[in-house]
């Protein structure tokens, strides 16, 4: 396919006004909409439409800042819970087939292995895990420290094992 004038003044046009680039392909037609993003690209057209004023944009900024600073609270102090908790419920072991959205999915050893299998405890909400295995999975921020060797166990993982 080439672009010929037509197709290009077309381009610019559509680009213009605000459409996508799969729109822009369909109109034009026997382009596909990687080339006209290519095409809009090498003809350095503008790649932001401007939708929002200069202060909308300063508050829909502000107002994301705020919401990003809530949810990493959230997030920190759903974390502490779970370290100060000391009470883990036993493992109740899983196969693949066993597993529901309630049960953690924690893979105990190796899946070539016979004696493989899932951890099984209630897992949180919103999360795939038990309380155990998402301190292994999601570790705070700052907090990670750095193991040597992969079977290594972080001590603070290591302490809240030997209390469970």
């Amino acid at each position: 396919m080439s672009w010929t004038e037509e197709k290009v003044e077309k381009l610019k046009e559509l680009w213009g006004k605000g459409n996508t680039a799969s729109q822009i392909a369909e109109i034009i037609g026997g382009i596909s909409r990687n080339a006209v993003i290519g095409k809009a690209h090498r003809l350095n057209l503008s790649a932001k439409i401007k939708t929002r004023t200069a202060t909308s944009n300063q508050n829909f900024q502000r107002n994301s800042n705020e919401q990003n600073i809530k949810s990493t609270r959230g997030r920190k102090s759903k974390f502490k819970s779970l370290i100060i908790e000391k009470d883990f419920e036993p493992e109740n072991p899983k196969q693949l087939e066993e597993l529901d959205e309630n049960s953690c999915k924690w893979p105990i050893g190796h899946p070539n292995e016979k004696s493989f299998y899932f951890c099984g405890r209630s897992s949180l909400k919103d999360f795939s895990y038990c309380k155990l295995h998402l301190l292994y999975a999601y570790q705070p921020k700052g907090k990670k420290e750095e193991a040597t060797d992969k079977d290594e166990v972080p001590e603070f993982i290591e302490k809240k094992i030997k209390s469970a």
